[in-house]
């Protein structure tokens, strides 16, 4: 028995000897006869507001709480009207929009093309603290034509504007917005979508409720649960006991092991596949961290790539559909070509030949820096340590992480990405190497040939380009891109949910049985 499956074990028995109840945390009564969905998960965004955070938690709710312009079918990849009705190419930097003339925000407010052109104009501004700025930065701005007509003015063509406005861009109240700011905004939220929120309290969770004023004829669909509650549990065991005592419906991102032994139960359904995030290590090769940073050397970041047993980590800890990554991207976006990428496979003797070449013979210390997943972290240090790489495991919240990494003050940090669900290169290896705040290379000849491919209408030379810069992110190793997630899913049966492979979970179409 391995030691997270003793771990399981015992906080399972902790939980059943009790009541259900006390195993519950505060206001949280799961299950169809309260007609209540608590679903859990280890991380919390710093922000619920969606341009402020870039946790996949915050993705979920936003996607409940907030509507989009354009919605694109996670089956088909069809892009339909959500928000705005129809839409046309003035030219290829101006996009017109119109809009819905029956939605209202969950306060009352009428949406009109006032909240539209007040949200982009007010996320591409520089003191707007959005987070994420990949996601927006090729908007100039919004005009009002008329009070249901929008037009959103480009900085340069963006092929990928329709796949943005119907994912990571929602739209904020206006008049709301303006009266509360963002601190009041992140305390209590207004959106149009299917589920408006009803608290948000810093460390336990967020409780949402179905908005009986949703728009009909919505591409998501009238929402069948009445109360929807996320809730924080850190820890992966608590999480798994608590689904199998009923004080949760759902949880994700369960360990293999625990999966196979909720699989056994009659009350829990247990789903899994291989997801489009990518768990990576990036590496500081500016050399910010530390005057003498070892991983200023190509050489050493070439070594920890081969250093990394990827096979192992997806057989043995992901599992579920997992399989090695050598690409800052994920592979069915467009433009992720990995012709160029140097495929570092596990090499114990090459990653130490590499290092005393380097001037390390007898290896170095170090840190690696971490926010989930203790024990692939674990499994990596455990990889480098073989080759006399002695990395020390700090791991911390994401929001103080990315703050660490940000100020160049990390060597090495593991973390994932899952591209806001968003399928094109340019949402993830544009948001690490095109000169942003995550970008720990700043290669100028990699950040030119990003833009390129991000501003091009040419289909062949943004593939081109995004080709050239993968190879050189790889020849140069900036990164140690490891694996594909796989996301085991364990619900209560009693639950109608289905999963899909870009990570978000769309509660709004759950049921009960």
């Amino acid at each position: 028995m391995t030691r997270r499956t003793r771990a399981f074990a015992l906080a399972a028995a902790r939980c059943l000897s009790l009541s259900v109840v006390l195993c519950l945390p505060p206001g949280a009564y799961a299950g169809k006869a309260n007609d209540t969905l608590v679903y859990a998960s280890d991380s919390e965004p710093e922000n619920i507001s969606p341009y402020h955070n870039n946790l996949r938690e915050g993705v979920i709710v936003a996607h409940m709480v907030w509507d989009t312009l354009i919605y694109r079918d996670p089956t088909t990849g069809a892009y339909k009207p959500e928000l705005a009705t129809v839409w046309k190419w003035e030219s290829p930097t101006a996009l017109v929009l119109d809009l819905r003339r029956d939605v209202s925000f969950q306060n009352g407010d009428p949406f009109t093309a006032d909240d539209v052109v007040f949200t982009f104009n007010y996320v591409v501004s520089p003191d707007s603290k959005v987070v994420t700025r990949q996601n927006t930065d090729w908007i100039k701005n919004a005009e009002k034509i008329s009070d249901y007509q929008v037009r959103i003015n480009l900085k340069a063509p963006f092929p990928a504007a329709l796949e943005y406005l119907s994912g990571p861009t929602p739209i904020y109240p206006a008049a709301y917005f303006k009266k509360v700011g963002l601190e009041g905004f992140s305390k209590a939220p207004v959106g149009t979508g299917p589920y408006r929120i009803t608290a948000v309290t810093p460390g336990v969770g967020v409780t949402m409720v179905k908005n009986p004023n949703y728009f009909k004829g919505s591409p998501l669909g009238t929402p069948k649960i009445g109360t929807i509650k996320f809730l924080v549990i850190p820890d992966p065991e608590t999480r798994s006991a608590q689904l199998m005592t009923g004080a949760v419906d759902w949880i994700w991102r369960v360990p293999a092991d625990q999966a196979d032994s909720l699989k056994s139960m009659s009350n829990i359904t247990v789903l899994s596949g291989e997801t489009m995030r990518v768990g990576y290590l990036s590496m500081d090769a500016q050399g910010t961290s530390a005057a003498n940073s070892p991983f200023k050397d190509v050489r050493v970041r070439q070594a920890v790539n081969y250093a990394i047993d990827r096979a192992s980590l997806t057989k043995n800890l992901v599992r579920g559909g997992s399989q090695p990554v050598y690409s800052a991207c994920f592979r069915t976006q467009f433009g992720c070509d990995t012709t160029g990428v140097v495929k570092y496979e596990y090499n114990p003797a090459k990653a130490r030949e590499l290092l005393k070449a380097a001037g390390y013979p007898n290896g170095f210390d170090t840190d690696l820096y971490a926010y989930r997943e203790r024990e692939y972290a674990e499994a990596m240090i455990g990889d480098l340590r073989k080759v006399g790489i002695n990395a020390r495991l700090h791991y911390l919240q994401y929001a103080a992480l990315r703050t660490a990494q940000r100020a160049g003050k990390t060597p090495m940090t593991f973390q994932a990405w899952g591209s806001f669900s968003v399928n094109d290169v340019s949402a993830f290896t544009s948001v690490y190497f095109k000169g942003g705040p995550d970008d720990s290379a700043k290669d100028a000849t990699v950040e030119k040939w990003l833009d390129t491919a991000d501003s091009s209408n040419d289909a062949g030379l943004r593939k081109v380009n995004y080709s050239k810069a993968l190879a050189r992110i790889s020849e140069q190793a900036y990164w140690a891109p490891l694996f594909s997630y796989s996301t085991n899913y364990a619900f209560t049966s009693s639950l109608n949910f289905k999963a899909y492979p870009d990570e978000l979970p769309r509660f709004y179409e759950a049921s009960w049985k």
